[in-house]
């Protein structure tokens, strides 16, 4: 399998000379598995004018990191729903498939740290914050009726478990090394385990979302486990009727914030199986 690549192309809080926003783009490598060298994780930057802010610079410069990299990647993840059209345009134009995705979490660490460190030192910097056009999300869809109606629990695991998981009997998942959240091996990771005879094609069918997060969502609706895809899809994973089984929820977001957002969803054949039909370690992040 070939690398995934974050991207990010944005107005940052410098002025030029101009008085006009400089605006960067931002590309990394996703960590894939729970070994990855975090070090050697793959990084690029270029500083555009806003007169240049368009899809035919963005893939001009996608074309440099590829150069740099010496290796394209297999596709390209961006958050920011507002600016589809032009990534996807400059990712379509470079020959790489663009997805909306939220599972960038090195990406949005990256974006914290030269928001504190680099940005500041540099000629015509604006204090304050640089805020995103939010979006209104849709609300939480049903799952296809494939997938209602199969047996789930909370678990947990500890972080120091998860250093074997390149080595599980996974079909379809994902990780990122845990020393991305300087996690120590005795934190507890909260998850949810899915069991159905159709594992396979439901993990199948997850592994096409972009998974992003898990979340406990205690609306007046009726509380429910909503599973977070995309850029802005949601999907009731499962409906929590009774008390007790809203206090687990409660107890699997706190767990998850002490955990420093990471969790994880399984789905196996039966609670006996010693596979996974799909694994995804997940981590619920504040994306700009």
């Amino acid at each position: 399998m070939g690398s995934i690549w974050e991207l990010d192309f944005y107005s940052r809080p410098i002025l030029d000379e101009k008085q006009k926003k400089v605006w960067e783009v931002l590309i990394c490598e996703s960590p894939l598995n729970t070994r990855k060298d975090v070090n050697s994780l793959f990084r690029y930057t270029k500083y555009c004018p806003s007169t240049e802010v368009n899809s035919v610079w963005l893939r001009t410069a996608i074309e440099e990191a590829i150069a740099k990299s010496g290796e394209a990647p297999i596709k390209i993840r961006f958050f920011r729903r507002q600016m589809n059209n032009m990534i996807t345009k400059a990712c379509t134009d470079a020959g790489i498939p663009a997805l909306p995705s939220r599972r960038a979490l090195v990406l949005n660490q990256w974006i914290e740290q030269r928001m504190a460190e680099v940005y500041p030192l540099e000629t015509g910097y604006q204090g304050g914050t640089n805020p995103s056009v939010r979006l209104d999300a849709p609300l939480p869809q049903r799952l296809p009726d494939v997938l209602e109606g199969q047996q789930w629990g909370f678990v947990t695991l500890k972080a120091g478990d998860f250093a074997d998981m390149p080595d599980w009997d996974i079909g379809f998942g994902e990780g990122f090394p845990l020393d991305l959240l300087q996690l120590s091996p005795e934190t507890l990771i909260p998850g949810v385990l899915l069991f159905s005879p159709r594992a396979l094609p439901i993990a199948a069918w997850m592994s096409g979302l972009e998974l992003a997060w898990l979340r406990f969502d205690n609306s007046p609706q009726g509380a429910g486990l909503v599973l977070e895809t995309g850029a802005s899809e949601s999907w009731i994973l499962a409906n929590l009727r009774t008390p007790k089984i809203q206090m687990e929820g409660k107890n699997f977001e706190t767990a998850k914030e002490q955990a420093r957002g990471v969790h994880f969803i399984g789905i196996q054949s039966d609670p006996n199986s010693e596979s996974f039909a799909g694994f995804w370690l997940l981590c619920e992040v504040n994306l700009p």
